[in-house]
């Protein structure tokens, strides 16, 4: 008999409407079935939802870690707990993030992934690895350790690539110095290469785009916009992000590193279907106030974390944020009047074309895997299911 099991009772958030009173039939960890009141499906362990929401399970593809482990701490543990930390608050899929480091760092980091991706895992699904930086601009650099900025080098990148297959993503400063040859590289490969920690302007934007760039990094936070030059003005990667439509971008929609009005700006121009919502997260994800390592537990930077703000020590930039999935959603509904359906998409169905993963993750439909999560009108999370499995109930 096939491992079956069927929700009931909910109120199913698809990606263009909310089914109400609703019902999923799962079988071996995939979706068969979505139906408006109760799908017949004998033998079924049943799951009511008693009228809550049951949503794709969030796709969280920039986060550094959570639970006071961090992903560059070179430990398998530090791997399944912040998966299991997140895990609790919706994410069902993650992108774990490096920081700006060693070459030593960078490639013990991927030694670590290539043995914990298999692991077995009650935490969310860990996607790949996403490098952020070491290829940067020092004066966009934000929380990233001054000390191991620099330009992309032949020698170093061709060795990290080769190093491991489970890199997914590259965010670098595309102005720098090799870095669009870098981009073609990434693009030629299948891997997403992202203009991150940058002070190009729109010109040097353009050509990273044209070179394969598809995403913007955090965007607003790290990123040059319009600057003036010998008196004359020049627009930069915001405003690039904003005139090629095709250009994806990612927010940290925690309420503190975007304002009211540029959430609403993002969305206005870039809609639900190219904004992807990103946690940034921080070991300090889910703790209490204090202070925390950034980065390596023995190596990395101090950060203060204070009313649930990181930031550096002498508070000159934030580092990273201590949110958590069910929050960028609340964000988005409250300080940016975007609806629950659209709020959920930006961290679901769109990271999951983003990755291009969108044939199997990030929607309720047939044919889908089975990762779902249950939540109240709180979006306080009741249940998280991974491919039909559930890793957490409250």
């Amino acid at each position: 008999m096939k491992n079956c099991i069927k929700i009931i009772n909910g109120n199913i958030i698809t990606e263009n409407e909310i089914i109400s009173h609703g019902s999923i039939l799962i079988e071996e960890g995939k979706i068969i079935a979505v139906e408006k009141g109760n799908i017949e499906g004998s033998d079924c362990t049943e799951i009511d939802a008693a009228g809550k929401y049951v949503s794709p399970g969030f796709i969280d593809i920039h986060v550094h870690g959570g639970g006071g482990y961090d992903f560059m701490d070179e430990s398998e543990e530090a791997f399944l707990n912040v998966a299991k930390l997140h895990a609790q608050y919706g994410t069902t899929s993650l992108l774990a993030t490096t920081l700006t480091a060693t070459k030593e760092g960078i490639l013990n980091t991927l030694d670590i992934y290539n043995k914990v991706h298999q692991a077995p895992n009650e935490g969310a699904q860990l996607l790949g690895i996403h490098l952020e930086g070491p290829y940067f601009s020092m004066n966009q650099r934000g929380a990233q350790d001054p000390k191991f900025i620099r330009d992309p080098d032949p020698m170093e990148y061709m060795e990290i690539l080769e190093r491991s297959p489970h890199i997914k993503r590259w965010s670098i400063a595309p102005e720098k110095k090799g870095a669009i040859e870098l981009g073609k590289i990434l693009s030629n490969k299948g891997i997403i290469a992202s203009m991150a920690h940058t002070d190009a302007i729109y010109e040097e934007a353009k050509e990273a785009y044209e070179n394969g760039f598809s995403l913007l990094t955090h965007f607003y936070s790290a990123m040059s916009g319009v600057v003036r030059k010998n008196a004359q003005r020049y627009a930069g990667v915001i405003e690039a992000g904003y005139l090629h439509d095709e250009l994806d971008v990612e927010i940290i929609a925690d309420g503190i590193h975007l304002p009211s009005p540029l959430l609403k700006l993002v969305y206005k121009i870039k809609g639900p279907d190219h904004i992807a919502l990103i946690t940034d997260a921080m070991r300090g994800a889910a703790m209490p106030d204090g202070t925390y390592k950034l980065g390596n537990h023995s190596t990395g930077t101090d950060v203060l974390v204070e009313e649930g703000v990181a930031k550096l020590s002498d508070k000159s930039a934030f580092a990273g944020s201590t949110a958590t999935a069910n929050r960028l959603i609340r964000t988005m509904m409250t300080m940016a009047d975007v609806s629950l359906v659209n709020a959920v998409k930006m961290l679901s169905t769109t990271p999951a074309r983003i990755m291009k993963l969108n044939d199997r993750i990030g929607s309720i439909k047939k044919g889908m895997d089975a990762d779902l999560i249950i939540f109240n009108n709180e979006l306080e999370i009741n249940r998280t299911i991974s491919k039909g499995k559930s890793i957490f109930t409250s």
